[in-house]
């Protein structure tokens, strides 16, 4: 296998949860914009060539990443004029493929954060001689999910939409945004319109008689859908726990990059990240948070678990906890802002105006 698609923006507003100016796939994770850690990974693999299928903010991409080749890779683009879903998306971009009908093809999401061990599931695939197989993963609570029952081969036997009752959760496994396709199986997608994977391709593959074959692997995994999982996953690149060749240092408590300052007596940890150019003043607490670049943490903040945004200010004594705080947004002295807050681009909170905690 060397050749993957990435999906990128096909699932629209999921893109757009972080209150900063900068799309989620290239707010910086790690250091690095998020893309990057998932197209290393797949160099890793052995892939050497990607085709992008984009739809929100396409524009983005291509200026950063160009053809590639910093990351050993040859990058190809494809923008959908009108939204498509994620088997429409695939069917788009078939013509870029260089693969022969029966070899396969590398698929995956991106907005899934894994560890998965692709030349496992590349493996998986070729052994059994399945038209599809499909990485997923076991969650504890899979009633935000469809469920993906196998037999004792792994072979595919169902797919089920999110369950509503504890008899409908037949399985902990659910679908976890990878795949390998038969080539020859991707032009069998309707082509010029909106199509789901998870919805109709697949469904209609077993029904017609076609191999999905499931693999189990249970390694990290991290669907980053809301502001807090993505706080969440850059500091588990940081601490070591998602695995990436992408990130810029070594894997421990914090990263601070090259250009950002830290007061000596600042304490990081938790995976934190300092983005470039941003400034942590004296007595500062931050654990298991992102501060983008240009961002200024007064002396004596305590920042926990949020995000503060790029040329953001947080002033001295103030505390966030699960916090987003937009682009060039100015939080004052002595504020509290807990349970999820989410902070505007650009808003001024005045010092001492806002507290979530009770008078105890």
């Amino acid at each position: 296998m060397t050749e993957a698609i990435l999906l990128v923006g096909g699932k629209g507003t999921r893109l757009r949860p972080l209150t900063v100016h900068t799309p989620k796939p290239m707010v910086p994770a790690a250091g690095v914009p998020f893309l990057t850690h998932q197209l290393a990974r797949a160099r890793a693999a052995g892939v050497d060539h990607i085709v992008l299928a984009t739809s929100y903010l396409a524009e983005v991409f291509e200026p950063y990443f160009g053809d590639g080749s910093a990351l050993g890779l040859h990058i190809e683009y494809v923008t959908e004029v009108e939204p498509l879903g994620t088997g429409g998306a695939i069917r788009n971009v078939a013509s870029r493929l260089r693969s022969a009908p029966g070899d396969p093809v590398l698929i995956f999401n991106g907005d899934i954060l894994t560890g998965l061990d692709i030349p496992a599931l590349v493996r998986t695939h070729e052994t059994t001689g399945a038209d599809v197989s499909l990485h997923l993963t076991r969650v504890t609570d899979p009633r935000a999910y469809g469920l993906v029952p196998t037999d004792a081969t792994g072979r595919v036997t169902a797919f089920l939409e999110k369950p509503q009752t504890p008899e409908e959760i037949v399985t902990d496994q659910i679908n976890a945004g990878a795949y390998v396709f038969r080539r020859s199986v991707i032009d069998t997608i309707p082509e010029g319109r909106p199509v789901s994977v998870e919805r109709e391709t697949f469904p209609e593959l077993l029904a017609t008689g076609a191999h999905l074959q499931g693999m189990v692997d249970s390694t990290y995994w991290l669907d980053l859908g809301t502001p807090q999982a993505f706080v969440r996953g850059s500091a588990d690149l940081v601490l070591g726990r998602a695995p990436s060749p992408a990130v810029p240092g070594r894997c421990g408590d914090r990263l601070v990059l090259p250009t950002a300052r830290v007061a000596p007596d600042a304490k990081l940890t938790g995976g934190t990240v300092v983005g470039a150019d941003a400034y942590v003043g004296e007595g500062a607490r931050i654990t298991g948070s992102t501060i983008l670049p240009g961002a200024v943490v007064e002396p004596g903040a305590i920042v926990t678990d949020s995000l503060v945004g790029a040329r953001a200010r947080i002033g001295e004594r103030t505390v966030l906890t699960d916090a987003v705080i937009g682009d060039g947004a100015v939080v004052g002295p002595d504020n509290e802002l807990r349970q999820g807050v989410r902070v505007w681009c650009d808003a001024h909170i005045p010092a001492s105006s806002l507290r979530f905690s009770s008078d105890q």
